[in-house]
């Protein structure tokens, strides 16, 4: 599938796969989160999230964290003029050859569920921007937190519980982080019924099309 602008899904995901590859970099230089943390010249805290592929950090706390690694060249790339249009009055520029291409698929592994929990943690992301704008759905969500454990479902008891800590609290990290638990309070969610039937069914086109992949491409000067 061609797209000519990233959507906030592949967007999320390419984020994601920095933050994988990041952290892959690091544990095969054998650098451990606290000395890669005091090369960078942040907190531990902050190297966790670059990690996840947070959008939280700044580009500029990314950028630290790939020149420690040795890829700051990379952003190079992207910044300087390798890839930008040739001058109209240049040899390259009147070439009849057909320009080069660059592509690159972007998709994600089924076979690590990795569309679900991009779904999940997109899904959620979209709830808790909606909440916290909109008072009346986190009363809904408490609401029906209530019902839930009135219900008495003792198998998921606890993680509603922590859930109305998290309402409560406003503690939204430790259900937008990519941790077994965080995925843990997604799957026992008071959030995504919240959502529109419209968002809901876009965000899952939009992951349904990145499982098939996605084709960035652009024409380079001949």
């Amino acid at each position: 599938m061609n797209s000519p602008d990233t959507s906030a899904i592949l967007q999320r995901q390419l984020l994601l796969q920095l933050g994988d590859r990041l952290r892959r970099l690091r544990k095969a230089q054998r650098l451990g989160t606290v000395e890669m943390a005091r090369r960078v010249g942040i907190s531990r805290t902050t190297l966790a999230a670059v990690e996840a592929g947070d959008p939280a950090p700044s580009i500029g706390t990314y950028l630290r964290v790939m020149a420690v690694l040795g890829i700051g060249g990379d952003l190079a790339l992207l910044a300087g003029d390798v890839m930008h249009p040739a001058p109209a009055d240049s040899a390259a520029a009147r070439s009849r050859r057909s320009a080069p291409q660059v592509q690159v698929l972007v998709t994600t592994d089924t076979a690590r569920h990795q569309a679900q929990d991009l779904q999940s943690l997109v899904l959620h992301e979209e709830a808790v921007r909606r909440v916290r704008a909109d008072p009346a759905l986190l009363a809904q969500a408490l609401g029906t937190l209530q019902t839930w454990l009135a219900a008495g479902n003792q198998r998921s008891a606890s993680l509603w519980l922590e859930w109305q800590t998290i309402l409560e609290e406003g503690k939204w990290s430790k259900v937008l982080g990519r941790t077994r638990h965080a995925q843990e309070l997604r799957q026992a969610s008071p959030l995504t019924p919240l959502l529109p039937p419209d968002v809901r069914e876009r965000i899952l086109g939009e992951v349904r099309s990145l499982k098939k992949g996605v084709v960035l491409g652009k024409e380079l000067a001949p």
